[in-house]
């Protein structure tokens, strides 16, 4: 059995194959107001609520903009590109990790930046829905990452206490939001939107390549 009793996952680009969906739904909102926002300036903001995510590229950009339209239009162009892609699948490899720390007696859980409304139009295109226990979206909180209330939530839940959880995530933000909670073990993920060098410098506790990664690690 684990000395841990919950792992945290974060969705698109950790355990969900994201072929930039997000940052491309981003830029095409922002687009409406005029902004060509860059890639490497919209996967500075990945793993932030998308709100704030808007706010912050705006100011960059110098623009102006109604930041609750531009982000019902990202939410739309969202909902639509998950519900029609079929190139929305789980990274190679969740299942047979969600299913093996399940036997080491962990409760899975994923969070996300994403709103309620997207993550479950995601959750029901992923062949390890029904394996999670739990799941948590920004929205549900009063601040979402790098602030830790979502894991909180998850611990008040399940009755687990924060040095009892593992979080796992591909930026920053999932990184800060571990560290912030106090997580007992902080996973950063290189596949995602972040490299190795680019997540290096942010204290996680372990980094990983491979989600199945975890499966060998001492958990």
């Amino acid at each position: 059995m684990s000395k841990y009793k919950l792992a945290v996952f974060d969705l698109a680009g950790t355990t969900v194959k994201d072929t930039n969906t997000v940052g491309s739904c981003l830029q095409a909102a922002l687009k409406t107001v005029g902004v060509d926002a860059s890639v490497e300036d919209v996967n500075a903001v990945m793993g932030q609520p998308k709100p704030w995510a808007i706010e912050m590229l705006l100011k960059q950009y110098e623009a102006e903009g109604d930041i609750p339209s531009l982000y019902a239009e990202f939410r739309r162009l969202m909902v639509e590109t998950y519900e029609t892609s079929d190139e929305v699948g789980e990274i190679e490899g969740a299942t047979e990790t969600f299913q093996a720390l399940k036997e080491k007696g962990l409760l899975i859980a994923v969070d996300t930046g994403f709103e309620r409304d997207i993550t479950d139009v995601l959750l029901t295109k992923m062949p390890w829905a029904s394996l999670i226990d739990d799941s948590i979206t920004s929205d549900e909180v009063e601040n979402g990452r790098p602030a830790p209330d979502m894991i909180f939530e998850l611990c008040k839940r399940h009755g687990v206490e924060p040095h009892e959880v593992i979080k796992i995530g591909d930026t920053p933000a999932d990184i800060g939001e571990g560290k912030n909670a106090g997580a007992g073990l902080v996973v950063g993920v290189t596949y995602g939107t972040h490299t190795h060098e680019q997540l290096a410098p942010l204290g996680a506790d372990l980094l990983i390549a491979d989600i199945k990664d975890l499966l060998t690690a001492d958990l």
